[in-house]
Protein backbone atom coordinates (compact mmCIF):
# COMPACT_ATOMS: atom_id res chain seq x y z
CA UNK A 1 0.00 0.00 0.00
CA UNK A 2 1.57 2.98 -0.85
CA UNK A 3 0.62 5.85 1.21
CA UNK A 4 1.35 9.66 0.32
CA UNK A 5 1.01 12.65 3.14
CA UNK A 6 2.11 16.18 3.30
CA UNK A 7 5.76 17.20 3.37
CA UNK A 8 6.37 18.21 6.73
CA UNK A 9 9.49 20.72 5.36
CA UNK A 10 6.72 22.50 3.24
CA UNK A 11 4.28 23.14 5.76
CA UNK A 12 7.02 23.53 8.09
CA UNK A 13 8.59 26.52 5.52
CA UNK A 14 4.95 27.78 5.06
CA UNK A 15 3.90 28.02 9.07
CA UNK A 16 7.16 30.23 9.40
CA UNK A 17 6.25 32.18 6.61
CA UNK A 18 2.77 32.41 8.00
CA UNK A 19 4.20 33.70 11.43
CA UNK A 20 6.26 36.10 9.80
CA UNK A 21 3.69 37.70 8.18
CA UNK A 22 1.66 37.50 11.08
CA UNK A 23 4.05 39.67 13.27
CA UNK A 24 4.76 42.48 10.59
CA UNK A 25 0.86 42.89 10.67
CA UNK A 26 0.48 42.92 14.40
CA UNK A 27 3.94 45.23 13.57
CA UNK A 28 1.79 47.46 11.57
CA UNK A 29 -1.69 47.33 13.81
CA UNK A 30 0.59 48.94 17.02
CA UNK A 31 2.57 51.38 15.52
CA UNK A 32 -1.07 52.73 13.87
CA UNK A 33 -2.43 52.45 17.29
CA UNK A 34 0.54 53.61 19.38
CA UNK A 35 3.20 56.18 17.19
CA UNK A 36 2.00 56.43 13.60
CA UNK A 37 5.52 56.82 12.35
CA UNK A 38 3.69 56.31 8.80
CA UNK A 39 1.15 58.08 6.91
CA UNK A 40 -2.10 56.87 7.25
CA UNK A 41 -2.09 55.79 3.25
CA UNK A 42 0.87 53.21 4.44
CA UNK A 43 -1.90 51.90 7.17
CA UNK A 44 -5.11 51.64 4.86
CA UNK A 45 -2.68 49.89 1.96
CA UNK A 46 -0.74 47.69 4.22
CA UNK A 47 -2.82 46.36 6.84
CA UNK A 48 -5.44 44.90 4.12
CA UNK A 49 -2.89 43.43 1.66
CA UNK A 50 -0.87 41.43 4.54
CA UNK A 51 -4.28 40.49 5.65
CA UNK A 52 -4.83 38.94 2.38
CA UNK A 53 -1.99 37.56 1.66
CA UNK A 54 -1.62 36.07 5.24
CA UNK A 55 -5.79 34.41 4.69
CA UNK A 56 -4.83 33.68 1.08
CA UNK A 57 -1.33 31.20 2.47
CA UNK A 58 -3.90 29.54 5.60
CA UNK A 59 -6.51 28.67 2.85
CA UNK A 60 -3.32 27.26 0.55
CA UNK A 61 -2.16 25.23 3.69
CA UNK A 62 -5.66 23.60 4.39
CA UNK A 63 -6.88 23.07 1.04
CA UNK A 64 -3.05 20.81 0.58
CA UNK A 65 -3.82 19.11 3.41
CA UNK A 66 -5.05 15.42 1.92
CA UNK A 67 -3.90 12.33 2.40
CA UNK A 68 -3.94 9.71 -0.63
CA UNK A 69 -3.56 6.00 0.20
CA UNK A 70 -3.43 3.45 -3.23
CA UNK A 71 -3.40 -0.29 -3.09
CA UNK A 72 -5.08 -3.27 -3.93
CA UNK A 73 -7.03 -1.45 -6.84
CA UNK A 74 -8.45 0.85 -4.17
CA UNK A 75 -7.71 4.37 -3.87
CA UNK A 76 -8.49 5.79 -0.23
CA UNK A 77 -8.67 10.20 0.05
CA UNK A 78 -8.74 11.55 3.01
CA UNK A 79 -9.45 15.46 4.01
CA UNK A 80 -8.77 15.85 7.65
CA UNK A 81 -9.65 19.46 8.02
CA UNK A 82 -13.03 18.65 6.28
CA UNK A 83 -13.58 15.28 7.96
CA UNK A 84 -14.17 13.02 4.80
CA UNK A 85 -12.33 10.25 4.14
CA UNK A 86 -14.01 8.52 0.76
CA UNK A 87 -12.60 4.86 -0.82
CA UNK A 88 -12.67 4.41 -4.69
CA UNK A 89 -12.24 1.27 -6.89
CA UNK A 90 -9.89 1.57 -9.73
CA UNK A 91 -12.64 1.35 -11.90
CA UNK A 92 -14.42 4.72 -11.08
CA UNK A 93 -11.38 7.01 -11.97
CA UNK A 94 -12.86 8.65 -14.81
CA UNK A 95 -9.62 10.22 -15.95
CA UNK A 96 -6.34 11.12 -14.62
CA UNK A 97 -3.65 13.11 -15.77
CA UNK A 98 -0.03 14.06 -14.57
CA UNK A 99 1.48 18.04 -15.65
CA UNK A 100 4.59 18.78 -15.28
CA UNK A 101 6.03 22.73 -15.43
CA UNK A 102 9.88 23.37 -15.19
CA UNK A 103 10.44 26.44 -13.85
CA UNK A 104 13.29 27.83 -11.47
CA UNK A 105 15.42 24.73 -13.41
CA UNK A 106 13.61 22.25 -10.84
CA UNK A 107 10.38 20.09 -12.35
CA UNK A 108 7.19 20.59 -10.64
CA UNK A 109 4.68 17.96 -11.62
CA UNK A 110 1.10 17.53 -10.00
CA UNK A 111 -1.07 14.73 -10.62
CA UNK A 112 -5.23 15.13 -10.79
CA UNK A 113 -7.39 12.56 -10.60
CA UNK A 114 -11.15 12.73 -11.24
CA UNK A 115 -13.91 10.12 -10.17
CA UNK A 116 -17.16 8.77 -11.46
CA UNK A 117 -18.92 10.86 -8.87
CA UNK A 118 -17.60 13.91 -10.15
CA UNK A 119 -15.41 14.56 -7.48
CA UNK A 120 -11.53 15.49 -8.01
CA UNK A 121 -8.08 14.92 -6.45
CA UNK A 122 -4.96 16.58 -6.91
CA UNK A 123 -1.46 16.67 -5.23
CA UNK A 124 2.31 17.41 -6.18
CA UNK A 125 5.28 16.02 -5.95
CA UNK A 126 6.36 19.16 -3.85
CA UNK A 127 4.06 19.21 -1.38
CA UNK A 128 3.37 15.17 -0.89
CA UNK A 129 5.98 12.50 0.05
CA UNK A 130 5.78 8.92 -1.97
CA UNK A 131 4.75 10.37 -5.26
CA UNK A 132 6.33 9.10 -7.70
CA UNK A 133 5.17 5.73 -6.37
CA UNK A 134 1.73 6.62 -6.90
CA UNK A 135 2.03 7.87 -10.54
CA UNK A 136 3.76 4.25 -11.08
CA UNK A 137 0.95 2.69 -9.62
CA UNK A 138 -1.62 4.27 -11.37
CA UNK A 139 0.20 4.53 -15.15
CA UNK A 140 0.64 0.11 -14.61
CA UNK A 141 -3.06 -0.32 -12.97
CA UNK A 142 -5.16 2.51 -14.71
CA UNK A 143 -3.22 3.85 -17.74
CA UNK A 144 -6.43 3.06 -19.90
CA UNK A 145 -7.83 6.32 -18.02
CA UNK A 146 -4.63 9.00 -18.71
CA UNK A 147 -5.69 11.53 -20.41
CA UNK A 148 -3.16 11.52 -23.67
CA UNK A 149 -1.77 14.98 -24.19
CA UNK A 150 -1.43 15.85 -27.62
Amino acid sequence: MIHCKPKKSTYFSLTIVLLILLSGLIYILNDFTYSRSFGLTFYLICAPLVTVVILMLLVKMMAGYKFISVGKDKITTKLPLRGKSKTYDLKQILAWEEEKVIANKKEFRQVTIVFDDKTSFTMSNHEHVNYEEFVVYLTKKASSKKVKNH
